[in-house]
């Protein structure tokens, strides 16, 4: 999905995100749900704060496969690419990425192949116990 490059576009991306794992079967307050909206907070965050264009938005994007899932952000600013760094002790930004880093199985950058820009993505692999079953829409038969 694309959203306008603000904080109110940032905060409806979070908000979808963690519906939609509800509807996949990650409950919101469970530990999957919650660690990739806080993921997906922080990477949309971020390409509002430093990925912002005047005029272009970012793309989401949810994905899940091979037993994990995938967020994507994508922006249009490729000379800005994100690093983790030390933050100063007092300061208030610069913990976004450290965040990522410490929750997600694994995460990186990607160039945009067809325009300009870059993708910020993240993988989380749920424990095999937070995984849901699927429920094809078969209902147990009664006694």
């Amino acid at each position: 999905m694309r959203f306008t490059s603000t904080p109110r576009g940032a905060r409806l991306a979070r908000r979808l995100i963690s519906h939609r794992l509800n509807d996949w079967g990650h409950p919101y307050t469970s530990p999957t749900n919650e660690t990739v909206t806080l993921i997906t907070a922080e990477l949309t965050a971020n390409a509002v704060r430093h990925g912002h264009v005047p005029g272009r938005d970012f793309h989401l994007r949810l994905a899940e496969a091979d037993g994990a899932l995938r967020v994507e952000v994508t922006d249009t600013r490729a000379e800005r690419l994100p690093a983790t760094g030390t933050p100063a002790p007092d300061g208030e930004s610069g913990r976004g990425l450290l965040l990522v880093d410490a929750l997600a199985d694994d995460w990186g950058v990607t160039p945009r192949p067809s325009a300009p820009g870059k993708t910020v993505w993240a993988e989380l692999r749920p424990r095999s116990s937070e995984r849901p079953s699927v429920n094809c829409g078969a209902h147990p038969s009664s006694p």
